[in-house]
């Protein structure tokens, strides 16, 4: 990214952010957000506290009325900031041909992977053979992190088309044009309400991530996969593939139904299905070649035939009718699926299909009649079609379900029970659960009697259960594929999803067994994170789940954990449980000779895996990718790398090439291995020690997070479905993952980033072995480069305000000064051993970034912490409250990360 061009970026748009603001609420209004700007700014540029307290005394004398207009113009000079460096980052990713890309230097792109890896002897034909056996998979989640509301995003998104085009416009009247457009779209964007009115349901959730397809994932996913196969010279196969969670993740939302479940899933075809019917509908009007003067091969004329468009004006234009056959076919199923007409009729009524290979089939014969002429007529429109049904089929998007294991114990127990099976289910150890659900699901009798009686609990998950059965009788298997099972910590929470899914015919006892639904365990905690090996062997030990992975897609998948292990015991140990539970993996995998899948549950914020996804995917240990990888996407950060399609594409290719590296291009650190990791691992037992010792052993440490932080103010965003806890209980250990991470960023304290990792450096003897682990490991450079730009974000300065709202004076100081004693002992330990004398001095770009952001995030900060002040001591004022949530939109705008 180009720093001054994103500076003159950021100028152009505040400026016209001000002329709007000047335009519709008056000079004085103006001329009030700007001193104050002003004097942030240069508050910021020469800090004092004589200067600090004057800014802090003169924001909170804004009368209500005042303060919450100044918020608002501050969280709209954010989201514009933002606009203006992505806007740059498009310009740093041109993916227009590959010179571009060669141009660019881009590490991330799937050309540059190319010729890193053929650089080291390794040829195209392993390249090809690993990306025609690879998946790679973002994973669209509903997990409330995005605190914008969707009309929003769509303002930003407009604004974003309209500098992409100022970029590629060079007429002065066509510019002047864009330019008064932009105004404009700045104006509704500062006219439109930033916070939801009503809390937002499952529906708007689904109908939000089908806004991502729409817009990028339909146009640039087949988009690349031309291009990629152009630069292989092979017909690859759609290796990219998204995924989504939204309308299947039930584990803790009751909002999740049968009923969301089919409505995500018929969306979701209707989304496909509209798009192929627009561009055959496009298709058709392109191929008017008439017969009289090309000859089309007998396929396309018995496709043409079939096709039941007798129009006369069509008759000597086989292609035409041949389209219009296809669209005539592809509307019926849009109404089969759907339940709706098609968005346009078909001319000729046709039988719908039964799948969308038959489709794909059809696509195929107008292709290959193209191409069999004397000069060979390629249709990019048709090459792309053809690439979006294979990537996209009648599904759209992969859904996965997600349970917590608790449920299904308590479904098959229920089942069990009612079936006369075994009385108490729950009562029994490991070895014998696993021993009866073995039983279960070696033989064809099924346990569910409709006429009996069953728990409330057992009816929901039974729906859920029919309705999937449904779904892939109707929509195809790759509708949903994986049943992801939270909280699993033994071999029956697998054994007991395949009870589940034998109950409405999906799982058919073998030998071999077959299930078109894979139950993928999910290690969260880090005690999961260590069980995980021991669980996979002993249930691919099973000799039925050994032979039901190779007699699917030959693999198993894993899920890993995050958020939870963060919580569980900090930065520095779930990063690296998280490595060793890969690494031990896929020793255990060889030995049952089964290809294992790695399922990564990232969030945005650090504290949730967050940071660069090249990096992360390249850190990976050796053999735990294998071409296959899925990783989660969430809240802002689906807006932030899909809601453009430039950007868009730039991610993907980033994952692809990322993926490819690490597969064909581990990290050769080989016997350094032998030293680096005993170390890391005492590294790491130091910090898990002094994290836990704060967040579960310190006395008090409960209600000064609960005070010191927004985490009440938190849940009245409404920016989710789902409750922010799991149970009603206040302890951290029921607390979702994601509020914990939220709000001690709007604190601007961070702990789940960072804590810890100072005492653990601080400890560690050897400075000669740590400096050569951060050298030569990528692993560990990713971690200490998230962990760097974490620091820079937080400030204890503007965090000790926050302490002070806790009203047990002596609490506060007693933890806050363990707080901000580890930050300065991590900042310093982490300086001396990267050799730099200021946070991302290596990192110039991230550096001014980050420093253009802070004097428009702080005062947001200096005016959350007087409102939140206000409303715990009684003041109900709505504005209050309202003023509360715009300062948490602000601050999350201006830092770029949530939960």
């Amino acid at each position: 990214m180009n720093p001054s061009a994103a500076r003159e970026d950021v100028r152009y748009l505040g400026r016209l952010l001000g002329d709007a603001i000047r335009l519709f609420d008056g000079q004085a209004l103006f001329e009030q957000i700007e001193s104050i700007r002003r004097a942030s700014v240069e508050a910021h540029r020469n800090p004092g506290s004589e200067r600090d307290a004057a800014l802090a005394a003169r924001l909170n004398a804004l009368s209500l009325e005042d303060m919450l207009a100044f918020v608002r113009g501050f969280l709209c000079f954010s989201l514009l900031s933002n606009l203006a460096e992505d806007r740059q980052a498009r310009r740093a990713a041109a993916l227009s041909d590959d010179s571009a890309d060669e141009a660019s230097g881009r590490p991330d792109t799937l050309a540059r992977a190319i010729r890193t890896l053929e650089a080291k002897g390794i040829d195209r034909a392993a390249i090809r053979a690993t990306l025609e056996g690879a998946l790679i998979a973002p994973v669209l989640t509903a997990h409330p992190t995005e605190v914008r509301r969707k009309s929003v995003i769509d303002r930003e998104a407009a604004i974003s088309r309209l500098l992409a085009a100022l970029d590629r416009e060079s007429d002065p009247a066509a510019r002047a044009e864009l330019e008064a457009d932009l105004f404009r779209e700045i104006v509704v964007l500062w006219k439109t309400r930033p916070l939801r009115a009503v809390g937002i349901t499952v529906a708007d959730e689904i109908e939000n991530a089908l806004s991502y397809f729409r817009l990028t994932f339909l146009e640039v996913l087949p988009r690349l996969t031309l291009r990629w196969q152009a630069l292989l010279g092979a017909n690859l196969p759609a290796f990219v593939r998204v995924g989504s969670w939204i309308g299947g993740d039930r584990d803790g939302n009751p909002n999740v139904t049968a009923e969301t479940l089919a409505l995500a899933l018929r969306q979701q075809a209707r989304v496909a299905l509209g798009h192929y019917l627009e561009e055959l509908h496009a298709l058709g009007g392109a191929l008017s070649l008439s017969d009289t003067l090309i000859t089309a091969t007998p396929d396309l004329e018995r496709l043409a035939a079939r096709s039941g468009d007798t129009s006369p004006h069509r008759a000597d234009e086989p292609y035409r009718r041949a389209v219009s056959g296809i669209y005539a076919r592809l509307a019926a199923s849009f109404e089969v699926l759907t339940g709706e007409a098609p968005p346009r009729r078909a001319h000729v009524a046709a039988a719908p299909y039964a799948c969308a290979g038959d489709l794909l089939a059809d696509l195929q014969v107008v292709r290959a009649s193209l191409a069999s002429g004397r000069a060979p007529l390629p249709n990019r429109r048709l090459e792309a079609l053809i690439a979006a049904v294979e990537t996209f089929g009648f599904h759209l998007a992969t859904l996965d379900l997600r349970q917590n294991a608790d449920v299904h114990n308590r479904v098959v127990a229920d089942l069990l029970r009612a079936a006369g099976v075994e009385a108490d289910y729950l009562a029994l150890d490991e070895d014998a659960r696993i021993a009866l659900l073995r039983r279960e699901l070696g033989h064809n009798r099924l346990l569910y009697n409709p006429h009996l009686a069953y728990a409330d609990e057992t009816g929901r998950e039974m729906d859920i259960l029919r309705t999937l059965a449904d779904a892939h009788a109707r929509f195809g298997r790759a509708c949903v594929r994986n049943y992801i099972v939270s909280k699993t910590s033994g071999v029956s929470n697998l054994l007991e999803v395949y009870v589940l899914l034998k109950e409405v015919g999906l799982y058919r006892p073998g030998p071999p067994p077959r299930c078109p639904v894979m139950a993928v365990p999910l290690f969260e905690t880090i005690e999961d994170l260590e069980r995980a090996p021991a669980v996979m062997d002993r249930f691919l030990g099973l000799p039925e789940m050994a032979a039901l992975a190779r007699a699917g897609d030959g693999m198993q998948e894993v899920m890993l954990g995050y958020s939870d292990s963060n919580k569980d015991g900090g930065y520095l140990t779930s990063t690296w449980s998280l490595h060793e539970a890969a690494c031990a993996l896929v020793d255990v995998f060889a030995r049952h000779g089964v290809r294992m899948q790695l399922f990564h549950g990232r969030g945005g914020a650090v504290g949730r895996g967050g940071g660069s996804a090249f990096a992360a995917i390249r850190a990976q240990p050796a053999g735990t990718v294998g071409g296959r990888i899925r990783i989660t996407e969430q809240g802002e950060v689906i807006a932030a790398k899909y809601g453009n399609p430039a950007v868009g594409a730039a991610s993907l290719e980033t994952m692809a090439a990322a993926t490819l590296l690490a597969t064909l291009d581990p990290p050769a650190l080989n016997g350094d291995l032998r030293r680096f990791r005993p170390a890391l691992a005492r590294l790491s037992e130091t910090a898990f020690r002094a994290y836990r010792a704060l967040v579960y052993e310190t006395p008090g440490f409960t209600q000064f997070f609960r005070a010191a932080t927004p985490i009440a103010e938190i849940a009245d965003l409404k920016i989710g479905s789902r409750p922010a806890s799991r149970t009603t209980s206040e302890k951290i250990e029921d607390l979702r993952a994601i509020p914990w991470v939220f709000s001690w960023g709007q604190a601007r304290i961070m702990l789940p980033g960072w804590y810890g990792v100072g005492a653990a450096l601080e400890a560690f003897p050897d400075r000669g072995l740590l400096a050569a682990m951060l050298a030569a490991w990528p692993f560990l450079q990713a971690t200490f480069s998230n962990l760097e730009m974490v620091l820079a974000k937080s400030d204890m300065a503007v965090a000790a305000d926050y302490a002070a709202l806790v009203p047990d004076a002596d609490l506060s100081g007693r933890i806050f000064g363990q707080i901000r004693d580890e930050w300065q002992r991590t900042r310093d330990q982490l300086l001396a051993l990267t050799g730099q004398t200021d946070l991302l001095e290596r990192a110039p770009d991230t550096q001014r970034a980050i420093r253009l952001r802070l004097p428009y995030i702080e005062p947001l900060n200096t005016l959350q912490v007087e409102l939140i002040r206000r409303r715990r001591a009684g003041d109900d004022r709505p504005a209050i409250r309202e003023g509360i949530l715009l300062t948490i939109n602000g601050i999350a705008a201006g830092l770029r990360n949530t939960g």
